[in-house]
């Protein structure tokens, strides 16, 4: 969660619930993300600024989210809030946490899914098992090709293999057990964590009866103009519906997909701020 992802970046980017029998409807979303230590008078425990807004589609367009999020979220929490469009309010967010459904995502992830883990750890038990050797999602750099369409990348239970591309890397393995008296959807996770960027991988995710019920993917890849490492896509399949969610695909989308610069005060990071970034 500590892990380098640049000071503070603007990107545009689509998350797509697919049903198993491949129809689609994309979601677009514009995220910013500022670390602390980029805004004068961050508190000492914070560590990151975050807002999306939904662009499209229309009957979601307008609604926004506000995250301040936490370095100890066990002494104190994170704090969120929403602006909803329709109903023109903000309103605070305690459910952007843990097993929250995850927005506009169809049920196909929790809100502690994006950016395959986040969030506040305390109801897991941890234990790194070690280290092994895997083949993983990296160097996805055919997934931005912009002369790609969504239907060519995004098929009935996966994304088109055409487009993927595995190498062989050392990852830590950590295995998190949700705790006795707690919970969670998911009742063990299992992470994969590339020592290279120290960026999540795969996941996988098991329901109360132990059994696998969802996969996530990483699709890596390097911003080399600034050296970070990202993701080209996000994926998680839920191995029961057949139904599964590519995040951060950006083939169809006009202009520039990422603002490595942005330039930006902590008064685009308050409450107030919100509902002028709502556009209805």
């Amino acid at each position: 969660m500590l892990r380098y992802r640049g000071g503070s970046v603007k990107r545009s980017y689509t998350q797509i619930p697919v049903q198993s029998s491949g129809a689609f409807s994309p979601v677009v979303f514009e995220d910013q993300l500022t670390f602390a230590q980029y805004l004068e008078g961050a508190p000492a425990n914070r560590l990151f600024y975050y807002k999306q807004a939904i662009k499209a589609p229309a009957r979601l367009e307008g609604d926004v989210l506000l995250v301040h999020e936490n370095i100890n979220q066990v002494i104190d929490p994170r704090d969120a809030w929403v602006y909803n469009a329709g109903q023109r309010r903000v309103r605070r967010a305690p459910d952007v946490a843990y097993d929250g459904p995850g927005n506009a995502s169809d049920g196909l992830r929790t809100a502690d899914d994006l950016d395959m883990y986040n969030g506040a750890p305390d109801r897991y038990e941890w234990k790194l098992v070690g280290k092994q050797e895997l083949y993983i999602p990296y160097n996805a750099f055919r997934l931005e090709d912009q002369n790609l369409k969504y239907k060519d990348i995004v098929l009935a239970g996966h994304m088109n293999p055409e487009y993927l591309r595995y190498e062989l890397h050392r990852v830590w393995v950590v295995e998190a057990t949700l705790k006795e008296g707690q919970r969670h959807i998911y009742a063990k996770r299992t992470f994969y964590v590339d020592e290279d960027t120290w960026q999540i991988s795969v996941a996988d995710l098991y329901d109360g009866r132990g059994e696998m019920w969802r996969v996530k993917e990483a699709h890596n890849n390097i911003h080399y103009q600034v050296s970070v490492p990202w993701y080209a896509a996000e994926t998680s399949h839920d191995l029961i519906s057949g139904r599964h969610l590519p995040i951060g695909l950006g083939n169809e989308l006009k202009g520039y997909q990422y603002n490595w610069d942005y330039k930006v005060d902590e008064r685009e990071y308050t409450p107030a701020a919100l509902r002028r970034s709502g556009v209805r």
